[in-house]
Protein backbone atom coordinates (compact mmCIF):
# COMPACT_ATOMS: atom_id res chain seq x y z
CA UNK A 1 0.00 0.00 0.00
CA UNK A 2 2.96 2.36 0.33
CA UNK A 3 2.83 3.63 -3.28
CA UNK A 4 -0.86 4.48 -2.84
CA UNK A 5 -0.22 6.24 0.47
CA UNK A 6 2.60 8.16 -1.21
CA UNK A 7 0.26 9.19 -4.04
CA UNK A 8 -2.53 10.23 -1.70
CA UNK A 9 -0.10 12.23 0.38
CA UNK A 10 1.01 14.14 -2.68
CA UNK A 11 -2.60 14.70 -3.68
CA UNK A 12 -3.22 16.31 -0.32
CA UNK A 13 -0.30 18.62 -0.80
CA UNK A 14 -1.39 19.41 -4.33
CA UNK A 15 -4.76 20.73 -3.21
CA UNK A 16 -3.09 23.54 -1.26
CA UNK A 17 0.12 24.16 -3.20
CA UNK A 18 -1.42 26.32 -5.92
CA UNK A 19 -2.34 28.93 -3.32
CA UNK A 20 0.81 28.87 -1.20
CA UNK A 21 2.60 31.83 0.34
CA UNK A 22 2.80 35.01 -1.78
CA UNK A 23 6.08 35.28 -3.66
CA UNK A 24 6.75 38.91 -2.74
CA UNK A 25 9.12 39.30 -5.70
CA UNK A 26 11.21 42.41 -6.28
CA UNK A 27 13.65 43.33 -9.02
CA UNK A 28 17.30 42.48 -8.29
CA UNK A 29 18.67 45.91 -9.28
CA UNK A 30 17.50 49.51 -9.75
CA UNK A 31 16.85 48.73 -13.42
CA UNK A 32 13.06 48.68 -13.88
CA UNK A 33 12.93 48.92 -17.69
CA UNK A 34 11.56 45.38 -17.98
CA UNK A 35 8.20 46.92 -17.12
CA UNK A 36 8.58 49.84 -19.55
CA UNK A 37 7.81 50.31 -23.24
CA UNK A 38 11.52 49.96 -23.97
CA UNK A 39 12.84 46.66 -22.51
CA UNK A 40 16.08 47.13 -24.46
CA UNK A 41 17.20 49.31 -21.56
CA UNK A 42 16.82 46.37 -19.19
CA UNK A 43 18.75 43.67 -21.03
CA UNK A 44 22.49 43.59 -21.70
CA UNK A 45 23.27 42.94 -25.36
CA UNK A 46 25.31 40.04 -26.70
CA UNK A 47 27.98 40.18 -29.39
CA UNK A 48 26.76 38.28 -32.44
CA UNK A 49 28.36 37.40 -35.75
CA UNK A 50 25.97 35.56 -38.03
CA UNK A 51 26.82 34.84 -41.65
CA UNK A 52 29.51 37.49 -41.56
CA UNK A 53 27.30 40.23 -40.10
CA UNK A 54 28.20 41.58 -36.66
CA UNK A 55 25.51 42.93 -34.33
CA UNK A 56 24.79 43.62 -30.67
CA UNK A 57 21.19 42.47 -30.08
CA UNK A 58 19.74 43.29 -26.67
CA UNK A 59 17.38 40.36 -27.13
CA UNK A 60 20.34 38.05 -26.49
CA UNK A 61 20.02 38.99 -22.83
CA UNK A 62 16.47 37.64 -22.58
CA UNK A 63 15.41 34.31 -21.10
CA UNK A 64 14.84 31.47 -23.54
CA UNK A 65 16.20 30.49 -26.93
CA UNK A 66 17.79 33.83 -27.68
CA UNK A 67 21.26 32.94 -28.98
CA UNK A 68 23.17 30.99 -31.65
CA UNK A 69 21.14 31.54 -34.80
CA UNK A 70 20.94 28.71 -37.28
CA UNK A 71 19.47 28.72 -40.77
CA UNK A 72 17.25 25.71 -41.41
CA UNK A 73 14.79 24.62 -44.07
CA UNK A 74 12.05 26.04 -41.85
CA UNK A 75 13.81 29.40 -41.47
CA UNK A 76 16.02 30.94 -38.80
CA UNK A 77 15.97 29.40 -35.34
CA UNK A 78 17.82 30.24 -32.14
CA UNK A 79 19.35 27.08 -30.73
CA UNK A 80 21.06 28.16 -27.51
CA UNK A 81 19.07 28.40 -24.31
CA UNK A 82 19.70 31.32 -21.97
CA UNK A 83 18.29 30.20 -18.61
CA UNK A 84 18.17 33.61 -17.01
CA UNK A 85 18.16 37.33 -17.78
CA UNK A 86 21.19 39.59 -18.23
CA UNK A 87 20.44 42.95 -16.59
CA UNK A 88 22.48 45.96 -17.68
CA UNK A 89 23.82 48.45 -15.11
CA UNK A 90 22.05 51.71 -14.38
CA UNK A 91 25.18 53.52 -13.28
CA UNK A 92 28.95 53.30 -13.74
CA UNK A 93 31.99 55.08 -12.34
CA UNK A 94 34.36 57.21 -14.41
CA UNK A 95 36.25 54.10 -15.53
CA UNK A 96 33.12 52.35 -16.73
CA UNK A 97 32.85 49.92 -13.84
CA UNK A 98 29.26 49.09 -12.81
CA UNK A 99 28.08 50.43 -9.46
CA UNK A 100 24.74 48.66 -9.17
CA UNK A 101 23.86 46.79 -5.99
CA UNK A 102 22.39 43.30 -6.40
CA UNK A 103 19.41 42.44 -4.22
CA UNK A 104 17.60 39.23 -3.37
CA UNK A 105 14.42 38.85 -5.42
CA UNK A 106 12.58 37.39 -2.43
CA UNK A 107 12.85 36.29 1.18
CA UNK A 108 15.21 33.38 1.58
CA UNK A 109 18.51 32.01 2.82
CA UNK A 110 21.90 32.14 1.15
CA UNK A 111 22.95 28.55 0.46
CA UNK A 112 25.99 28.96 -1.77
CA UNK A 113 28.63 31.57 -2.55
CA UNK A 114 31.33 31.04 -5.16
CA UNK A 115 33.95 33.74 -4.59
CA UNK A 116 36.30 32.48 -7.31
CA UNK A 117 36.10 34.46 -10.54
CA UNK A 118 37.56 31.59 -12.58
CA UNK A 119 35.97 28.44 -11.12
CA UNK A 120 32.81 28.77 -13.21
CA UNK A 121 31.46 30.36 -16.38
CA UNK A 122 29.22 32.25 -13.94
CA UNK A 123 32.30 33.88 -12.41
CA UNK A 124 31.54 34.90 -8.85
CA UNK A 125 27.99 33.81 -8.11
CA UNK A 126 25.56 33.36 -5.28
CA UNK A 127 22.52 31.12 -4.73
CA UNK A 128 19.58 31.95 -2.46
CA UNK A 129 17.01 29.34 -1.40
CA UNK A 130 13.35 30.42 -1.35
CA UNK A 131 10.48 28.51 0.24
CA UNK A 132 7.08 29.74 -0.90
CA UNK A 133 5.30 26.52 0.00
CA UNK A 134 5.70 24.85 -3.39
CA UNK A 135 9.03 23.14 -2.89
CA UNK A 136 12.48 24.73 -2.98
CA UNK A 137 13.37 27.35 -5.57
CA UNK A 138 16.79 28.90 -5.97
CA UNK A 139 17.65 32.32 -7.33
CA UNK A 140 21.14 32.64 -8.77
CA UNK A 141 23.11 35.86 -9.28
CA UNK A 142 26.21 35.66 -11.49
CA UNK A 143 29.19 37.68 -12.81
CA UNK A 144 29.44 39.47 -9.48
CA UNK A 145 32.21 41.87 -8.55
CA UNK A 146 31.84 40.93 -4.90
CA UNK A 147 29.45 39.14 -2.59
CA UNK A 148 27.95 40.75 0.48
CA UNK A 149 26.25 37.82 2.17
CA UNK A 150 27.41 34.53 3.66
CA UNK A 151 26.14 30.96 3.44
CA UNK A 152 23.41 30.40 6.03
CA UNK A 153 22.47 34.06 6.20
CA UNK A 154 18.73 34.84 6.01
CA UNK A 155 17.91 37.62 3.55
CA UNK A 156 14.81 39.66 2.87
CA UNK A 157 13.35 40.62 -0.48
CA UNK A 158 15.24 43.68 -1.69
CA UNK A 159 18.18 43.18 0.65
CA UNK A 160 21.59 43.92 -0.91
CA UNK A 161 23.59 40.71 -1.26
CA UNK A 162 26.28 41.57 -3.84
CA UNK A 163 27.63 44.09 -6.33
CA UNK A 164 27.47 43.90 -10.10
CA UNK A 165 30.64 43.00 -11.99
CA UNK A 166 31.94 41.28 -15.07
CA UNK A 167 33.55 38.06 -13.81
CA UNK A 168 33.13 34.82 -15.73
CA UNK A 169 33.67 33.53 -19.25
CA UNK A 170 33.21 35.95 -22.14
CA UNK A 171 32.32 39.00 -20.03
CA UNK A 172 34.19 42.31 -20.24
CA UNK A 173 33.70 45.67 -18.59
CA UNK A 174 31.63 47.05 -21.47
CA UNK A 175 29.21 44.14 -21.15
CA UNK A 176 29.12 44.18 -17.34
CA UNK A 177 25.79 42.87 -16.08
CA UNK A 178 24.18 40.56 -13.56
CA UNK A 179 22.83 37.25 -14.81
CA UNK A 180 19.82 36.20 -12.72
CA UNK A 181 18.05 32.83 -12.75
CA UNK A 182 15.22 31.23 -10.79
CA UNK A 183 15.74 27.47 -10.66
CA UNK A 184 14.31 24.15 -9.65
CA UNK A 185 16.83 21.69 -8.19
CA UNK A 186 17.09 18.40 -10.09
CA UNK A 187 18.62 15.98 -7.57
CA UNK A 188 20.25 16.07 -4.15
CA UNK A 189 22.59 13.20 -5.13
CA UNK A 190 23.94 15.22 -8.02
CA UNK A 191 27.56 14.30 -7.27
CA UNK A 192 26.85 10.61 -7.95
CA UNK A 193 25.42 11.50 -11.37
CA UNK A 194 28.26 13.90 -12.09
CA UNK A 195 30.92 11.30 -11.36
CA UNK A 196 29.33 8.95 -13.88
CA UNK A 197 29.59 11.42 -16.74
CA UNK A 198 32.49 13.79 -16.06
CA UNK A 199 36.13 13.45 -15.08
CA UNK A 200 36.56 17.11 -14.11
CA UNK A 201 36.10 18.26 -10.53
CA UNK A 202 32.71 19.57 -9.44
CA UNK A 203 33.54 22.74 -7.50
CA UNK A 204 29.99 23.72 -6.64
CA UNK A 205 28.26 20.77 -5.02
CA UNK A 206 24.53 20.51 -5.74
CA UNK A 207 24.49 24.17 -6.83
CA UNK A 208 26.31 23.35 -10.05
CA UNK A 209 24.46 24.76 -13.07
CA UNK A 210 23.96 21.23 -14.45
CA UNK A 211 21.77 20.45 -11.44
CA UNK A 212 19.40 23.39 -11.86
CA UNK A 213 16.77 24.12 -14.49
CA UNK A 214 15.76 27.74 -14.92
CA UNK A 215 12.16 28.86 -15.31
CA UNK A 216 11.25 32.05 -17.21
CA UNK A 217 12.04 34.58 -14.51
CA UNK A 218 11.22 37.55 -16.76
CA UNK A 219 7.77 36.17 -17.52
CA UNK A 220 7.21 35.41 -13.85
CA UNK A 221 8.19 38.93 -12.79
CA UNK A 222 5.72 40.40 -15.27
CA UNK A 223 2.94 38.01 -14.23
CA UNK A 224 3.64 38.79 -10.58
CA UNK A 225 3.37 42.51 -11.29
CA UNK A 226 -0.14 41.90 -12.65
CA UNK A 227 -1.14 39.46 -9.90
CA UNK A 228 0.70 39.63 -6.59
CA UNK A 229 -0.91 36.37 -5.46
CA UNK A 230 0.27 34.26 -8.39
CA UNK A 231 2.23 31.13 -7.48
CA UNK A 232 4.95 29.48 -9.53
CA UNK A 233 2.78 26.40 -10.27
CA UNK A 234 0.01 28.69 -11.50
CA UNK A 235 2.45 30.60 -13.66
CA UNK A 236 3.94 27.48 -15.22
CA UNK A 237 0.54 25.90 -15.88
CA UNK A 238 -0.95 29.03 -17.45
CA UNK A 239 1.99 30.46 -19.35
CA UNK A 240 4.19 27.54 -20.43
CA UNK A 241 3.56 25.13 -23.29
CA UNK A 242 4.31 21.41 -23.15
CA UNK A 243 6.76 20.61 -25.94
CA UNK A 244 7.58 16.96 -25.26
CA UNK A 245 6.91 14.08 -22.88
CA UNK A 246 9.24 11.33 -21.71
CA UNK A 247 8.37 8.14 -19.85
CA UNK A 248 11.04 6.97 -17.43
CA UNK A 249 11.48 3.69 -15.53
CA UNK A 250 11.15 4.36 -11.80
CA UNK A 251 8.90 3.24 -8.94
CA UNK A 252 9.18 6.47 -6.97
CA UNK A 253 10.62 9.92 -7.61
CA UNK A 254 12.54 12.18 -5.27
CA UNK A 255 11.81 15.01 -7.66
CA UNK A 256 8.05 14.55 -7.28
CA UNK A 257 8.36 14.54 -3.50
CA UNK A 258 10.25 17.82 -3.76
CA UNK A 259 7.68 19.39 -6.12
CA UNK A 260 4.42 17.53 -5.42
CA UNK A 261 2.28 20.02 -7.36
CA UNK A 262 3.68 18.50 -10.55
CA UNK A 263 1.72 15.29 -9.90
CA UNK A 264 -1.18 14.41 -12.20
CA UNK A 265 -3.66 11.49 -11.93
CA UNK A 266 -1.75 10.10 -8.96
CA UNK A 267 -4.69 8.05 -7.68
CA UNK A 268 -5.10 6.11 -10.94
CA UNK A 269 -2.11 3.79 -10.48
CA UNK A 270 -1.58 1.89 -7.22
CA UNK A 271 1.98 0.75 -7.90
CA UNK A 272 3.69 2.91 -10.53
CA UNK A 273 6.36 1.18 -12.58
CA UNK A 274 7.24 4.27 -14.59
CA UNK A 275 6.46 7.98 -14.81
CA UNK A 276 5.70 10.29 -17.69
CA UNK A 277 7.29 13.73 -17.47
CA UNK A 278 5.90 16.65 -19.48
CA UNK A 279 8.52 19.25 -20.37
CA UNK A 280 8.70 22.73 -21.79
CA UNK A 281 11.11 23.07 -24.71
CA UNK A 282 13.61 24.47 -22.20
CA UNK A 283 13.54 21.26 -20.15
CA UNK A 284 11.50 22.71 -17.29
CA UNK A 285 9.18 19.94 -15.99
CA UNK A 286 5.50 20.88 -16.11
CA UNK A 287 3.75 17.67 -15.00
CA UNK A 288 4.48 14.11 -13.85
CA UNK A 289 2.04 11.26 -14.34
CA UNK A 290 2.32 7.66 -13.01
CA UNK A 291 2.09 4.58 -15.21
CA UNK A 292 1.71 0.87 -14.51
CA UNK A 293 3.81 0.07 -17.59
CA UNK A 294 7.26 -1.40 -17.01
CA UNK A 295 9.94 -0.04 -19.32
CA UNK A 296 13.69 -0.57 -19.45
CA UNK A 297 14.83 2.85 -20.59
CA UNK A 298 13.39 6.37 -21.08
CA UNK A 299 11.31 6.90 -24.21
CA UNK A 300 9.75 9.99 -25.81
CA UNK A 301 5.96 9.55 -25.81
CA UNK A 302 4.93 12.90 -27.33
CA UNK A 303 6.49 15.85 -29.08
CA UNK A 304 4.99 18.98 -30.59
CA UNK A 305 5.23 18.65 -34.37
CA UNK A 306 7.94 20.73 -36.02
CA UNK A 307 9.55 20.82 -39.45
CA UNK A 308 12.79 21.82 -37.74
CA UNK A 309 14.92 19.19 -36.03
CA UNK A 310 13.76 19.05 -32.42
CA UNK A 311 17.38 19.16 -31.25
CA UNK A 312 17.49 22.85 -32.23
CA UNK A 313 14.49 23.61 -30.06
CA UNK A 314 15.16 21.52 -26.94
CA UNK A 315 18.78 22.24 -25.99
CA UNK A 316 19.74 19.13 -27.93
CA UNK A 317 17.86 16.76 -25.62
CA UNK A 318 15.64 15.17 -28.23
CA UNK A 319 16.07 14.79 -31.97
CA UNK A 320 13.81 14.07 -34.93
CA UNK A 321 11.27 15.99 -37.00
CA UNK A 322 7.53 16.23 -37.28
CA UNK A 323 5.76 14.28 -34.55
CA UNK A 324 8.62 11.76 -34.20
CA UNK A 325 11.44 12.15 -31.70
CA UNK A 326 13.89 10.24 -29.56
CA UNK A 327 16.24 11.15 -26.75
CA UNK A 328 19.80 12.15 -27.54
CA UNK A 329 22.67 11.08 -25.24
CA UNK A 330 22.37 14.50 -23.59
CA UNK A 331 18.65 13.99 -23.13
CA UNK A 332 19.19 10.54 -21.64
CA UNK A 333 21.64 11.98 -19.11
CA UNK A 334 19.12 14.68 -18.22
CA UNK A 335 16.40 12.11 -17.66
CA UNK A 336 18.73 10.03 -15.48
CA UNK A 337 19.39 13.05 -13.30
CA UNK A 338 15.83 14.29 -12.90
CA UNK A 339 14.39 10.80 -12.33
CA UNK A 340 17.21 9.58 -10.10
CA UNK A 341 17.86 6.50 -12.27
CA UNK A 342 21.62 6.45 -11.83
Amino acid sequence: MRPLIFALGILGLLTTSLSANPLGLVLPTDNTAIFSNDPSQFYMYTDRNFEGVSSKPWTGGMYGFSRNQKRTSAGLVFTRLHEGVDIRPTKRDNNGNPLDEIRSIGDGTVVYVNDSSTASNYGRYMVVHHDWGNGPFFSLYAHLSSSGAKVGQPVRAGQTIARMGYTGAGINRERAHVHVELNMLLHDRFQNWYDRHFTSKNNHGIYNGFNMTGIDIAGLLKAHRQNLNISIPEYLVNFTEIYYKVQVPAESLTFLRRYPWLGRDLNTVRKPKSWEFSFAATGVPLAIKPSAQSISYPVVTYVKSSSTDHSHLTVGRITGTGSSAKLTPSGSRYMQLISGSF
